[in-house]
């Protein structure tokens, strides 16, 4: 199965990710920390889960509080992320270049 596409809003929840790539994360976390709402961010994690590049689980906190859905990076996925930002930085330095019109 073929990488997702990675829009700017799914790099900048990927680069959370990166940060620390074994950690288990929230989604509620991962709202505040990318400032993404939860009708962009949910579909993303979910697009993320089905390529593998993202495991899930259910995390039971405290009585009466309901469990909630965390998320991680695979092994796949911290390979995949790692080669996905490296290209879209560089990508990032080719727009500055061209912009401020300087020579490579």
């Amino acid at each position: 199965m073929e990488t997702p596409r990675l829009s700017p809003q799914t790099l900048r929840v990927l680069e959370r990710f990166v940060e620390r790539p074994t950690a288990w994360r929230y989604g509620y976390e991962l709202s505040r920390d990318t400032g993404l709402k939860s009708g962009t961010l949910y579909p993303i994690l979910m697009r993320l889960a089905k390529h593998s590049l993202l495991e899930t689980k259910w995390v039971t906190t405290e009585d009466g509080v309901p469990p909630r859905h965390t998320y991680r990076l695979t092994t796949k996925g911290i390979k995949e992320v790692r080669k996905a930002l490296a290209q879209a930085c560089s990508g990032r330095k080719v727009r500055q270049l061209a912009l401020s019109g300087s020579g490579a």
